[in-house]
C-alpha cells in the first residue's frame, strides 16, 4: 500500500527532530590533491584526466582543493558551521597503492582526519569507494572482472583495521550506477570505456564487492553499514502513452531496481533480465552471488539531484541536461519539463525527492534512509569584499529540505541530510567549471570563503528549523 503524500504548505515553518543528522559531504579525488605523495599511485581518474577532451579545460585533480595539506583548516571551518557529521571517502590508491600491500602512510592521513573530526564533535561517515579505482586494477579489467571485488574486500578490511574503533558509519560504494554505466558503457566518466553490456557486468561486480565487504566488516565489529545509490524518479512524459510508460519502467529498472532489488531481495528485476537478455551479461552471476549481495544493511544512502521525464519516442526533443543513453535505454529520450535549472543544466525538482523517499519507505520497509548528497551548482561570483551571495543555492537547499520533511510527514524513515558539497571542488568531467560548494574555493590561492548558503546551513544545523522559504529567485 502506498502512503499518501501530505499537502505541504510551502510558506509554513519546518522543524526536524533534535536527533536528525545534519552533515556535509565530499569525495577524495575531488578535494584531496597530493596525487603522488606518501605512496599514492594513480587511479582511473588520474589517467582519464589526461585523455585529451575527457575533462573540461584539461583539468585534473592533481591539486584540487589541496585538502590533503589543509585538512585541519577545513575541519575547523566545518565545525564553525555546526554540522554534526562529515561524509568523506577514502582514496583506495593511498591505502593499497596499485592494489598491493597496505600503505601505512596513506592510512595516516585518514587516521588524523578522523581524530580531528572527533575533537570537533563531528561524527565521521566513511565511504570506501567514490570512483577512484587503482589504475592497476583497471589494467587487469577493472569492475568488469570478478577479481576486483576480491581486491575491494581486502582494501575495506585494511581501512577498518585502522579506523574501525572510531568510525560509526561505513558506506561501501557511492553511486555504483555512475561507476558502471558512465564508466563502462557511455564513457563519460573514468575509465572512459564504451562497451555496451560492460556496464551491466561492472554493476554486478560492484554489487558483489558491496555485499562481500558488508559481511566481512560486520564480522569485524562494524555496527552501521550501508551503501549510497543515486536514484531517480522516472515519470512518463505522457502517462496515457504506452511507449512513454514503458520507457519510464525501463529507466526505473536500469537506474533504481537494478541495484535496490539485489541488495534488498537477493534478485535482479525480472523485467530488467528480460529487457537485457540479448546482451548476454548474466554469465557473471555465479551461484551464491545474489545471497552475498543481499547481506543486511543498516542504512540506505540516497543521492538525489533531480528526476527524469522519460519518453519512449527517441525523436522527442532531448533535454541536454540529462545523461547520455546507457545500455538498455537506447530508444529513450528525456524531454524537458520547463522547470528551473542549475548551472549543470539539471532541472530543479524537489517534489521528486519526497516521492522517491516515500516510495523507498513503502517498497523497503524497515530500512532507514539518509539523504547522503543533495545540492546544486550555480555560477557563483565573489563581491569586491570577498563575500559570495548565492541565493539560488539557498532556495534549492531550502526546497529540498522541505521535501525531506514532507517525506517524513508521510511516514518515511529519513534520519539525516548531507549537503553536497562542503567545498567547491573538482567536478569530474566538468573540471573546475561547476561549483557545488557551501564554501567557495579560490583555486589559485586555495583561500576558503563560506558563502551565504554556508551561513544559512549553519543556522539550519543549529536549530533544525526552516522558518519560511526564501523569496523566489528571478
Amino acid at each position: 500500500m502506498t502512503s499518501t503524500l501530505p499537502s505541504t504548505d510551502q510558506g509554513a515553518s519546518v522543524t526536524l527532530p533534535p536527533d536528525f543528522t545534519w552533515g556535509v559531504a565530499t569525495a577524495s579525488y575531488q578535494i584531496e590533491g597530493a596525487v603522488a605523495e606518501d605512496g599514492r599511485t594513480p587511479s582511473i581518474w588520474d589517467t582519464f584526466c589526461r585523455v585529451p577532451g575527457a575533462v573540461a579545460h584539461g583539468d585534473t585533480g592533481d591539486v584540487a582543493c589541496d585538502h590533503y595539506h589543509r585538512m585541519e583548516e577545513d575541519v575547523a571551518t566545518m565545525a564553525a558551521l555546526g554540522v554534526g557529521s562529515y561524509r568523506f571517502s577514502v582514496a583506495w590508491p593511498r591505502v593499497r597503492p596499485d592494489a598491493g600491500p597496505v600503505n601505512p602512510a596513506g592510512l595516516d592521513f585518514y587516521d588524523s582526519l578522523v581524530d580531528t573530526l572527533l575533537r570537533h564533535d563531528i561524527a565521521p561517515w566513511l565511504t570506501l569507494y567514490h570512483w577512484d579505482l587503482p589504475q592497476t586494477l583497471e589494467d587487469a579489467g577493472g569492475w568488469t572482472v570478478r577479481a576486483t571485488a576480491d581486491r575491494f574486500v581486502e582494501y575495506a578490511v585494511a581501512v577498518h583495521e585502522r579506523l574501525g574503533d572510531r568510525v560509526p558509519v561505513w558506506t561501501t560504494l557511492n553511486e555504483p550506477w555512475c561507476s558502471a554505466f558512465l564508466g563502462y558503457t557511455n564513457g563519460r566518466h573514468a575509465p572512459g570505456r564504451r562497451e555496451g553490456a560492460a556496464g551491466l557486468r561492472a554493476a554486478h561486480h560492484l554489487l558483489l564487492a558491496h555485499g562481500r565487504a558488508t559481511t566481512e566488516l560486520r564480522a569485524r565489529g562494524a555496527e552501521t553499514l550501508g551503501i549510497t545509490l543515486n536514484l531517480t524518479v522516472a515519470d512518463p512524459a505522457d502517462p496515457a502513452d504506452a511507449a512513454d510508460v514503458d520507457a519510464a519502467r525501463r529507466i526505473d529498472s536500469l537506474h533504481n531496481r537494478l541495484f535496490l532489488d539485489p541488495i534488498t531481495r537477493a534478485a535482479y528485476p525480472e523485467d530488467l533480465l528480460a529487457d537485457t537478455e540479448h546482451l548476454g551479461w548474466t554469465d557473471v552471476v555465479h551461484d551464491g552471488d545474489l545471497e552475498a549481495i543481499a547481506a543486511p544493511i543498516d542504512v540506505l544512502g540516497v543521492n538525489y539531484y533531480r528526476g527524469d521525464q522519460v519518453s519512449g519516442h527517441p525523436d522527442a526533443e532531448p533535454d541536454e541536461g540529462q545523461p547520455s543513453p546507457f545500455v538498455g535505454s537506447e530508444h529513450v529520450s528525456f524531454p524537458s519539463r520547463g522547470l528551473p535549472r542549475t548551472a549543470m543544466d539539471w532541472e530543479v525538482q524537489p517534489e521528486g525527492l519526497t516521492r522517491l523517499l516515500v516510495r523507498l519507505h513503502d517498497d523497503h520497509p524497515g530500512l532507514p534512509l539518509v539523504v547522503t548528497e543533495n545540492g546544486a551548482a550555480y555560477d557563483d561570483s565573489q563581491a569586491p569584499d570577498g563575500s559570495v551571495d548565492d541565493p539560488e543555492r539557498v532556495a534549492y537547499l531550502d526546497s529540498h529540505v522541505r521535501a525531506v520533511a514532507a517525506a517524513r510527514d508521510a511516514g518515511a524513515d529519513v534520519r539525516g541530510y548531507f549537503a553536497w558539497s562542503f567545498l567547491d571542488n573538482f567536478e569530474w568531467a566538468e573540471g573546475y567549471a561547476k561549483r557545488f560548494g557551501l564554501v567557495h574555493v579560490d583555486y589559485p590561492t586555495q583561500r576558503r570563503t563560506p558563502k551565504a548558503s554556508a551561513h544559512w546551513y549553519a543556522e539550519l544545523c543549529r536549530t533544525g528549523r526552516l522558518p519560511r522559504p526564501p523569496e523566489p529567485v528571478a
